[in-house]
């Protein structure tokens, strides 16, 4: 008996959407026509807004000093070194 009601319940909520399909291949007829819309007795009327002309640069990159330091007393250090050997 709960095998029957189940499988009545099954088939009730499977053939539900099916019944509320429309007759005729299920697709309205007002939908199926093709629509076409005329706009060529409209005059559209504006004007074309540009720029005023002015350049935008991108950021230049900020100056810093260079990382690289001379060394002043690099060829006394060479000097010494050669002494050691």
């Amino acid at each position: 008996m709960r095998k029957l009601i189940g499988a009545l319940a099954f088939l009730l909520l499977v053939t539900s959407p099916a019944l509320a399909q429309k007759k005729g291949g299920g697709g309205d007829s007002a939908q199926s026509k093709v629509k076409v819309y005329d706009f060529s007795g409209d005059t559209i009327e504006g004007d074309l807004i540009k720029p005023d002309g002015t350049d935008l640069n991108a950021r230049d990159f900020a100056k810093h000093s260079s990382l690289i330091r001379i060394r002043t007393n690099f060829i006394p250090e060479i000097i010494k070194s050669a002494e050691d050997l």
